[in-house]
């Protein structure tokens, strides 16, 4: 089992910066490849965000490409989200997931280990 804790979120305005971070206990948090996917009201969970175990491998949604920026740190079992230049659109709620995954994976199915979530809100 692995244990997921969001935190980090919040209001913030349209062109600031947030980050999020996700904490993990429980099984070697290097031995999985993790995911941050949103979700807003009335939406599908969607994903935001993907890195590989040692962090050499990283995919993004068209969506954040180039504003959001995913890292982790293995020695602190923590991976982050780098929110820049957020937009309204961005509003929603911020899940990390783990998978046992060897490649790039982007559907939630896929994820095993998921986290309770932490609300952005991003005002204009």
């Amino acid at each position: 089992q692995v244990q997921l804790v969001e935190s980090g979120g919040g209001l913030v305005q349209a062109g600031g910066s947030l980050r999020l971070s996700c904490a993990a206990s429980g099984r070697t948090f290097s031995n999985y490849r993790m995911g941050w996917f949103r979700q807003a009201p009335g939406a599908e969970r969607e994903f935001v965000a993907g890195i590989s175990r040692s962090g050499g491998n990283i995919n993004y949604a068209d969506s954040v490409k180039g504003r959001f920026t995913i890292y982790r740190d293995n020695a602190k079992n923590t991976v982050y989200l780098q929110m820049n230049s957020p937009k309204p659109e961005d509003t929603a709620a911020y899940y990390c997931a783990a998978t046992q995954s060897l490649i790039a994976v982007t559907s939630q199915h896929q994820y095993s280990y998921w986290g309770q979530g932490t609300q952005v809100t991003v005002s204009s």
